[in-house]
Order: C-alpha cells, then structure tokens, then sequence
C-alpha cells in the first residue's frame, strides 16, 4: 500500500503535466490513473471507513504546501506554487523527508511541529527508524494532531483572504462574542465597521455590562503590518483617551510593530493566532472525528468502596 510519500512524486508529475487547479477528488482520481491501483487498492479503506489513498493523499498534500510546492487556491483546491512549477523531476527516484528537508519552509513546519527537545532530537538523529520510534502513543496523537491543526489554519486563512472586507468584519464579530465579548452579537456587529474614526474600525464591550470599552482595529491585509500603522492607531487610542486597543489582521506585524505595541498595551492578533483562536473556539471548523485515551479508575477497584 502506498505511503503519502509515495503519493507526491506522481502528484507533482501530474500537476507539472496539466498545470491546472485541482480538488482532493480530481487529484485522486488522476493518481488511480498514473498509478495503475489495482482494484483491491483502490477500495481499501481505514478501520473508520475511510478510503486510505484519499486520506493519505491529503497527507501529502499538507506535506508539499509546507515544502513551498503547491498553493492553496480556491477553496478546498490547490495548484504548483512558482517552486513547484520550476522544480526538475527528471533526477528525482522518491521524494521523502529528506528530500523535502531542502526546502527551508517544510525544516520550519518540523521545527513547529517538534514538541519538544525530545521530539527534536529524534527527528535529528533518526536513520530508517520512524520518526514515532521513541515517542508514547500520547505524545504521538498530539504531535500529530498539531500538524493537523496547523495545516486547517493555512486553509483557513487562505478562505479568509478570498473573501470580502466585510466577511472579514463578520468573522471578528463572531470570534469577540465567542470569546465573550462585545455583550450582544447584535451589539458587537453594530460596534464594528461602524466607526472609522482616525484608525479605529469598531469599538466593543468588554463585557455584557459594557464597563469598560475595547478598540479595535481590524484589518484584512496581505503585506505586514508595520510601526506606522500601530502609531497610528495608538494616536487615534489616545485621541478617545482609550486604555484597551486590539489590531486583528490577516497578514502579520514587523518586529517594529511589535515593540510599538507592546509599549502601549495594545493586543496585535496575527493571521495565525487569529485561525488559532478560531480553532479553539470552533469558529468556521467542526470536529471530524475525536479520540478519548482512557485509564483505569482505581476506586473502581478498592475493595474497601464494596
């Protein structure tokens, strides 16, 4: 059966042969075709019912977007990025680990990924060993579980950005109530796009009471965010003699920026701590599937309880 590293090579062939846009289930079937899959293969399935080359197609799809490959484009579709289009596949017998490992956005993906030092070291040292050697099965269900996470925020930003200005004001009222924010969502969409006053898009509650007022700047931008921008909005803070401000936008903030803000208190929120928020408070995503790790209930067993 084949691994989703042995789904790439062939991907990538295909996509460099028909430059185009593809979904998972174009992709999918495209592969069955170069690949020859007997018929066994193709209907071989997980014990939770899913088909295992489409769900390890995904894999490799994740795999290739962190290596800089292929882009995501519209939704739930993807294509060559410009790297993937110049790479020369002539020479290349397998694409595994090590071969992704020259591209240095996939080397951050692992470094991102790595738990800890322990988990580090292992994907440092280890030869033909897997890389889930050394590691319990919880730690493995968590490792996994983050690069899962971290490939829907890459989706979910990519749908973000796609989407209009206002959709993008939409998103961040729904996140502030989720969060507890804002009193009402009737209120908080009243409070935000509503304002444009010297830098500030929408003021909000911070709580149902309304004691006290957050400001906010929401922006869905490409570029990075620089001083400028904080300054500006730190300015138009200062103007309604406001102590609580946050910048929300889709790209991310200078170093500059940073240092800006941390010095005036005001909360930078990032592409990806935004699609990180919106995971953690279910916001655009739903839960697929989900795993319970049991131990034994020692009282269950104390005979002294009977």
């Amino acid at each position: 059966m084949y691994t989703h590293y042995d789904l790439m090579l062939p991907l990538l062939r295909i996509m460099q042969s028909h430059d185009v846009t593809y979904s998972l289930k174009e992709a999918y079937e495209a592969l069955l075709q170069e690949l020859k899959c007997p018929e066994e293969e193709r209907n071989e399935t997980m014990e939770d019912g899913r088909n295992i080359i489409f769900y390890r197609l995904q894999w490799a799809k994740t795999y290739l977007k962190k290596a800089g490959l292929i882009d995501y484009s519209k939704r739930a579709h993807f294509n060559l990025s410009n790297m993937g289009r110049d790479l020369d596949l002539r020479k290349v017998e397998k694409i595994d680990k090590k071969y992704l490992s020259r591209f240095d956005s996939f080397n951050e993906f692992r470094k991102i990924n790595s738990k800890n030092e322990k988990v580090q070291k292992i994907e440092n040292t280890q030869k033909d060993s897997s890389d889930s050697e050394e590691l319990t099965p919880p730690e493995i269900i968590y490792q996994q579980s983050k690069i899962l996470n971290n490939d829907l925020k890459d989706e979910l930003l990519n749908l973000i950005k796609n989407n209009s200005s206002s959709f993008f004001e939409r998103l961040v009222v729904d996140l502030l109530v989720a969060m507890g924010y804002g009193g009402s969502h009737q209120d908080a969409a009243q409070a935000i796009g509503k304002t444009s006053d010297g830098g500030i898009d929408g003021i909000i509650s911070e709580d149902r009471l309304g004691l006290d007022k957050i400001y906010i700047q929401a922006k869905r931008w490409e570029n990075t965010v620089g001083r400028p921008e904080i300054q500006q909005f730190k300015g138009a803070l200062a103007d309604q003699v406001a102590k609580k401000g946050v910048f929300i936008t889709t790209s991310n903030f200078s170093k500059e920026a940073m240092e800006s803000a941390k010095k005036s208190g005001i909360v930078l929120i990032d592409g990806n701590k935004l699609t990180a928020l919106m995971i953690e408070f279910g916001l655009g995503v739903q839960v697929e599937r989900s795993f319970h790790i049991y131990k034994i209930d020692q009282d269950r067993f104390d005979e002294e309880n009977f």
